[in-house]
């Protein structure tokens, strides 16, 4: 069975909503909330972009059980790793034993605003394992000096610690993030039932490990308008291959995604109030192996979504 969870859009959602909505998730059932990093939203319509470690805190607040998990963190462009590790230690324990730091490579969209140079993949995937040791180093609460082949850190140390480290979990979307994910990993975070993804990280020393996935969904008491409300907010379901990691602004979305049709996005988003849609959408991920599925609802109407989900399709995967 997989463990369902709901997806914090910072892209979609001010700050104080999403405190609110993490409240709701607990109170419906939802048992972890993975919360996006972003400086941009993915295109100006969904128009937030609020910082996330900020958010973390309110919501540390404002639930007792949930945990939170970000999906994710993208430590080594825009925010320096030894920054990253500070801030994911306070979150730590703020939110004690409920607490995730999920690590990426990135978008181009949110890590050009420095105007540093965007590096390949592979550089990428270098720079993320190089962030991590840096971050496991910090959390020994010693000072710490790192000379890197990216990274600097001279005479730091982290005081405010929890009892025990978060564990970090790694994005993977191919197979040699995959590898990088359980070499180094506490665990995997995906945007697809990808049974291959599963597997490479299994092999790589994932095996046992928590596998963590997201899942875009558009609840509505009709399909019609699940599936408008679907394409003007997230059209970006549709855009294909690897232009999500590329693309520096949102108006450059706005643009690839002028020949997104609604049925596109309806391909890759259950749409309407089918509860058998949904129930299917989420199997694909058990069946590729996942733990753990993160529920995210597009547009406005999540009190919808959540009443739908409380009755409909949580109790058919405890």
């Amino acid at each position: 069975m997989i463990e369902l969870g709901y997806k914090l859009s910072s892209e979609e959602h001010a700050p104080s909503d999403l405190i609110a909505q993490a409240h709701r998730a607990e109170e419906a059932g939802f048992t972890f909330g993975m919360i996006s990093d972003h400086y941009h939203p993915w295109i100006d319509k969904q128009g937030q972009a609020s910082f996330v470690w900020s958010v973390i805190g309110g919501i540390s607040q404002a639930t007792r059980r949930l945990s939170v998990v970000t999906g994710v963190t993208c430590p080594t462009v825009r925010i320096h790793p030894a920054i990253v590790a500070q801030a994911a230690a306070t979150s730590a324990c703020l939110l004690p034993g409920r607490f995730m730091l999920g690590v990426g490579t990135g978008e181009n969209l949110n890590e050009h605003i420095l105007g540093g140079a965007w590096r390949s993949t592979a550089v990428r995937r270098e720079m993320l394992d190089e962030a991590i040791e840096v971050i496991r180093a910090l959390w020994k609460g010693d000072d710490t000096n790192h000379r890197g082949r990216y990274y600097t850190v001279e005479n730091a140390r982290i005081y405010s610690l929890p009892q025990r480290s978060p564990p970090i979990f790694v994005a993977a979307s191919g197979e040699q993030a995959a590898e990088l994910a359980g070499r180094v990993g506490d665990g995997l975070v995906a945007t697809a039932p990808n049974k291959k993804v599963v597997k490479t990280f299994e092999q790589a020393g994932g095996k046992g490990k928590p596998r963590y996935a997201e899942l875009t969904v558009c609840w509505a008491r009709d399909e019609e308008s699940a599936r408008k409300t679907a394409h003007e907010i997230w059209s970006l379901a549709g855009i294909p291959g690897e232009l999500s990691q590329e693309l520096p602004l949102p108006r450059h979305f706005e643009q690839a995604s002028q020949t997104v049709r609604e049925e596109d996005v309806a391909k890759t988003v259950p749409c309407g109030p089918e509860p058998e849609r949904h129930r299917a959408a989420i199997q694909k991920y058990v069946d590729a192996g996942f733990s753990h599925l993160a529920v995210h609802q597009v547009g406005p109407d999540q009190e919808g979504f959540f009443r739908f989900y409380e009755r409909e399709i949580l109790p058919s995967f405890k």
